[in-house]
């Protein structure tokens, strides 16, 4: 296979600003969409953190729900114990038998008193955990509501702008295959670096597009002269003419339209 021809300083500057061109009009899009992207992730994650809770809530009721069904098997068992024993002091044969009756029978009572009493905070903590229930379930729905609302934003500004965002995605790896490797690398790495995604930017009014400091008079003429790849001095980004694109071939400068 033949070896790809090297690319002369021109050629890859117009090659990475058109790349450019075409990325912007994707960030365009991502603006168009603002945070609807994030505000439905966020969404999602809180709706699935509040779900756990309150599955966990649940549960914690449903714990006390069962600690209050064995306190009242517990009371039975023990009215059960305090009439036999009741029944065997009719039979009892001396004092001793009937004072050990006696105490069983106190004993009982004891629990009896005891599961009351637990019964009763249960039921208190029931009603504690149950305004938790509410109020989690009330913030759940309105969260989910505001989902609902947010996908639907978010829906409609995919169906306007699918069809762009997919040719201009395919045009930007169709671009990115004429870009030089390194220039590509760099291309990335500065686009990360700003918010507006812009790493190749033009001269205007002799001020870096980019971050409007000056550009010293004599790297505008090297800039113009496109014998070397020049990055702004103070924000790093990559500095071409305003009339780099102007002798593109036709079918080359549609790429963007």
């Amino acid at each position: 296979m033949a070896a790809r021809k090297e690319q002369s300083i021109d050629e890859k500057l117009k090659n990475l600003y058109l790349l450019q061109l075409i990325d912007s009009e994707l960030d365009e899009i991502e603006v168009l969409k603002g945070e609807l992207p994030k505000e439905v992730e966020d969404l999602e994650d809180r709706i699935a953190g509040l779900e756990t809770r309150l599955a966990r809530v649940q549960g914690q009721a449903e714990d006390l729900e069962k600690e209050i069904r064995q306190h009242d098997v517990n009371i039975e068992t023990a009215k059960t114990l305090i009439e036999r024993y009741e029944g065997q002091m009719d039979n009892v044969k001396n004092n001793r038998e009937y004072e050990a009756l006696m105490k069983e029978q106190e004993m009982q009572r004891l629990e009896i008193q005891l599961s009351n009493k637990k019964i009763k905070a249960a039921h208190e903590k029931i009603e504690t955990k149950q305004l938790a229930i509410d109020e989690i379930a009330a913030v759940l729905e309105k969260n989910k509501s505001e989902l609902e609302r947010k996908k639907v934003e978010l829906t409609e500004v995919i169906k306007d702008t699918d069809k762009k965002e997919k040719q201009l995605r395919k045009k930007s790896d169709t671009a990115r295959k004429s870009v030089d490797s390194r220039l590509l690398t760099a291309y990335d790495k500065i686009r990360s670096t700003y918010r507006n995604g812009l790493a190749v930017v033009t001269v205007e009014r002799e001020s870096c597009g980019g971050c409007f400091n000056m550009v010293p008079p004599q790297t505008k003429l090297e800039i113009g002269l496109r014998k070397k790849i020049i990055a702004c001095e103070h924000c790093g980004r990559i500095l071409v003419d305003d009339d780099v694109l102007q002798d593109q071939p036709a079918e080359t400068a549609q790429q963007t339209a």
